[in-house]
């Protein structure tokens, strides 16, 4: 009698990359081709993934990371060897700084010609091994989809960041089993029972306390769950910088941004508060003003976060919680304190603060040379409420942190490594993730040229961001520092723009150019227009002074 044998399917490596991420549920990569890896790209043509294809490795780095922020599963990049894997390194340190889960594929040279300066060539170890989680290349095909899972998992797992798979060309080509490799669990970590016990002896005893969200490890109902615990305790908190939206703008116990070019009364709470509990992030460099608040500080604090290294944190340290936000969240409600007079009394104070600093300007035009306050006061009551926005880096973002309502997690997809170029791949990678959402990007002239070609993939995949380029004609920030070290000696900030209008009317969107501060109610006025009934992207172009301030 004879054996059944149950014969196994096969596929190549790279079909089997892409099935693993299906199994994973990313729902679309970002990726510039390259013919190192052409298998993984058939392996797209018939997928469920949408494969966004951008117009530099720099923005496709910067939309995956951008995506990872918003999402429970990591942002995907794709990009080739050598050159593109150098153009991809930005988006690689804005995830590690920004403690994003992100995961870069790069294509490689054939495995049989490695270590030959073959075309293209590069080490993906020596390149990347410094600032990433994990650098992994494919040299045994059978291993692609466990692979691709371990991949996701060192992304995720811990202190969330980027990771880094070499795929040669010749080696994803191979035939292979097309078994998928499973998902491998993250641990969320919690609150042990001790834990419970200390934060809650603490907040018994506090007169004072603050806490400060940041991360991106948060999710919608673990932010909404936090603000009710916090508004129905009378208990403030803050928001790291550039990471606003987990406690919602309107909020009675949110009191702030603390970041760069804070204002005083958000400066001063890490002085006066009694008990600060950070949650998803640590005190680093940006919030305590380059490690010099806290240094020999003897108040209690507690940090709760995943990352058992508590790597890029300032000052003494009370205690730990090793956990993710949601699971801190779920253990924090349990803490049904009474409310203390002296709770309700510093968070309305600091709530004060917040809202007199918030307070839109008039949006009246002035007379003269265009205006930020004018454009911000027109535009933030035109805004559905669950509008984003998102920002690169430079002054420009100081008038979004003053005015911009982020009242949901997440409406705020920043930056907070400081690098330029960011604004529009973050506002098409928003727009697609959010197609209902108005998405706001501000950018500076400075940075918008970094990126500003991926409007072209704006337009292509239907995204429809608001772009606000703020034109003051230099590299503001590093104009600020220069008149502070070398005051009177301009060198090497400043700059002679296009149209940038015009532009964006040439890759499809609308753009208009706004010069004198009574154009500004029309041109937002249009702008929104353009994005409701044409479907398009809009972008103003703002010519200001160039000094100008938000605060």
């Amino acid at each position: 009698m004879g054996t059944d044998h149950q014969s196994t399917a096969t596929k190549s490596a790279g079909h089997v990359i892409v099935d693993t991420l299906e199994a994973h549920g990313v729902q679309r990569v970002y990726t510039v081709p390259g013919e190192s890896y052409l298998d993984v790209l058939d392996g797209l043509h018939n997928s469920s993934i949408e494969n966004v294809i951008c117009r530099h490795e720099g923005g496709a780095a910067y939309m995956a990371e951008a995506d990872g922020k918003m999402n429970p599963v990591p942002g995907i990049a794709m990009v080739t060897r050598g050159p593109g894997a150098a153009n991809a390194h930005v988006g690689l340190h804005t995830a590690w700084q920004d403690s994003t889960a992100m995961v870069l594929f790069v294509g490689l040279i054939p495995f049989e010609h490695r270590d030959k300066e073959a075309f293209q060539e590069f080490d993906p170890h020596a390149w990347f091994d410094s600032g990433a989680k994990r650098v992994m290349v494919l040299d045994h095909a059978s291993r692609a989809s466990e692979v691709v899972a371990e991949a996701m998992f060192a992304a995720s797992s811990g202190r969330p960041g980027p990771v880094i798979v070499g795929l040669p060309e010749d080696v994803i080509k191979e035939q292979i089993d097309s078994t998928v490799h499973p998902q491998i669990p993250v641990a969320p970590g919690g609150m042990t029972v001790n834990d419970w016990k200390a934060l809650n002896e603490a907040l018994l005893e506090s007169e004072k306390p603050l806490f400060i969200t940041g991360g991106n490890d948060w999710t919608r109902e673990g932010a909404e769950t936090f603000t009710k615990w916090l508004e129905d305790h009378h208990i403030p908190a803050a928001a790291e910088w550039r990471t606003e939206g987990t406690v919602p703008f309107s909020s009675p116990s949110y009191v702030g941004p603390i970041g760069y070019g804070r204002p005083k009364p958000t400066y001063d709470l890490l002085e006066e508060t009694d008990l600060i509990v950070f949650v998803g992030t640590v005190p680093g460099d940006v919030v305590t003003d380059g490690f010099k608040i806290r240094q020999n500080w003897d108040k209690k604090n507690f940090l709760v976060t995943i990352d058992p290294s508590l790597r890029g944190r300032s000052g003494p340290v009370s205690y730990q919680i090793v956990a993710k936000p949601d699971v801190f969240v779920r253990d924090l409600v349990r803490m049904d304190m009474p409310v203390k007079d002296s709770w309700k009394e510093w968070t309305a104070k600091m709530r004060g603060e917040q809202v007199k600093f918030a307070e839109l300007p008039s949006a009246e035009p002035a007379e003269g040379q265009a205006r930020m306050d004018t454009l911000m006061a027109n535009l933030i009551p035109a805004l559905p409420h669950d509008s984003m926005i998102t920002l690169g880096a430079g002054e420009h973002t100081n008038w979004a942190h003053r005015y911009f309502p982020t009242e949901s997690y997440a409406s705020m997809i920043s930056a907070r490594n400081g690098s330029m170029g960011y604004s529009v791949p973050s506002a098409v990678a928003a727009s697609l993730n959010y197609p209902d959402r108005v998405v706001v990007t501000i950018a500076g002239d400075g940075e918008f040229l970094m990126n500003g070609q991926e409007l072209a993939t704006a337009t292509q995949y239907g995204a429809t961001p608001l772009v606000v380029v703020m034109d003051n004609q230099e590299y503001g920030t590093i104009r600020t520092h220069q008149e502070r070290d070398y005051p009177g000696r301009v060198s090497g900030t400043q700059l002679k723009n296009p149209d940038f209008a015009k532009m964006a009317e040439a890759f499809g969107g609308f753009g208009v150019r706004v010069e004198q501060d009574a154009d500004v109610p029309a041109a937002v006025e249009k702008a929104l227009k353009a994005i409701d009934e044409d479907g398009t992207f809009a972008l103003i172009h703002l010519i200001v002074d160039q000094r100008v301030k938000a605060y």
